[in-house]
């Protein structure tokens, strides 16, 4: 008798596969060996070997006895078991694992044990999402606003209420029931297997007139115009999803959702980091040495700045909760000021005696001295 080779080399995994691993392996062989389509040598064997692997690797009882005891702790699970009715129940995993595979190989529903799965274009699908880039000013995304939305988009028709046609009938081919069932044997044995009636799409239903206005689909592409409240705080890069604002969906099917990607034009003086807002300030060397009070710009209006003696450029202050204020989360951000201290270009008569007497003044600047130190130390 041949030796039983290990489950897990026969799927092809590791021992530590996750539930999803060892599916996703199980159908990739069972669609190889198929004895029906496969063309290689002991194909019908080695579906079998795979069948009894993916039993004892997808229960969780029987893997834990079979890492422990190998093929001993499982009684050879599967051995034997052959394709009486195929339902599953012989191999231990759900018949839909294999329904699925079928499904992919032979394009319809297949049904075990005399039930099937119906796939038919009768039910209810949902319609498709649309995704709009979306251009805000600075001031738009900061404060929020209610902005206007030209998009085309797929409706319901309204002549024929989503109908598609008028005088409606039971379709005489599939008799309401929206499917075709016809018989496939195989060497697993008989199934039967469920298409689209094409007589009715699977409607089960047609009709003694055609719409004309939607040709037939119940569907039309309309230009709308809608209007969406921006909420305040919004960055460059985030998505606002406006529910039931997609594609109209089918037979019933709710509509898809609307989602608006921003982005965020810049803005000349301010720059932004999340929630918190950056100014960069020029002032005069007088102003930066002997300090001063200065009228600041915020996105809330101006505010009295008292800005300290001995400025230098690159220092920075703080204004908490001047920053944006985020409508989600409740979050206010702050406000930066980045002071540049300005070097005039040209400079008037009495102006350069100023700075020509100053620079023959002492100062008592530590930084200054410790580099006309280091370059006397270099001499």
């Amino acid at each position: 008798m041949a030796t039983k080779r290990d489950y897990y080399e026969v799927l092809g995994v590791s021992k530590s596969a996750t539930k999803d691993e060892i599916k996703s392996a199980f159908r990739k062989l069972a669609k190889k060996y198929h004895p029906d389509i496969s063309k290689e040598e002991n194909a019908e064997e080695k579906f079998k070997e795979v069948q009894e692997a993916y039993s004892v690797l997808s229960d969780d009882n029987k893997r834990r006895q079979y890492d422990q005891f190998g093929h001993a702790g499982v009684g050879g699970a599967g051995a034997g078991s052959g394709f009486g009715g195929f339902n599953g129940a012989g191999f231990g995993f759900d018949a839909s694992d294999l329904g699925d595979i079928f499904d992919d190989l032979f394009g319809g529903g297949f049904g075990f044990g005399g039930s099937s799965r119906s796939r038919g274009g009768s039910r209810a699908r949902r319609g498709s999402d649309i995704l709009m880039q979306v251009e805000l000013s600075f001031e738009e995304a900061i404060y929020g606003c209610e902005k206007d939305f030209d998009l085309d988009v797929v409706t319901e028709c309204d002549k024929c209420d989503g109908k598609g046609g008028f005088g409606e009938e039971t379709c005489s081919r599939c008799h309401g029931s929206g499917t075709i069932t016809s018989e496939q044997r195989t060497i697993l044995g008989s199934f039967m297997t469920k298409t689209t009636c094409p007589e009715c799409n699977g409607k089960g239903k047609t009709y003694k007139e055609t719409c004309n206005k939607c040709r037939g689909k119940g569907q039309v592409k309309s230009h709308k115009t809608i209007t969406v409240n921006v909420p305040s705080g919004i960055d460059n890069g985030e998505r606002l999803r406006v529910p039931g604002r997609g594609h109209a969906g089918e037979n019933g099917g709710s509509s898809g959702d609307l989602y608006l990607e921003f982005h965020i034009k810049e803005h000349k003086y301010y720059e932004r980091d999340g929630l918190d807002i950056y100014l960069e300030v020029p002032i005069n060397m007088a102003e930066a040495v002997l300090g001063c009070k200065k009228e600041i710009p915020t996105i809330y209006g101006n505010v009295k700045l008292t800005i300290p003696g001995g400025t230098d450029s690159g220092d920075k202050q703080r204004l908490k909760g001047k920053g944006i204020k985020d409508s989600t989360s409740r979050r206010i951000g702050d406000m930066y000021v980045i002071f540049k201290v300005v070097t005039p270009k040209k400079l008037a008569r009495d102006q350069k005696k100023l700075f020509e007497s100053l620079a023959k003044t002492p100062l008592d600047d530590s930084e200054i001295d410790r580099f006309n130190k280091f370059t006397k130390s270099n001499d």
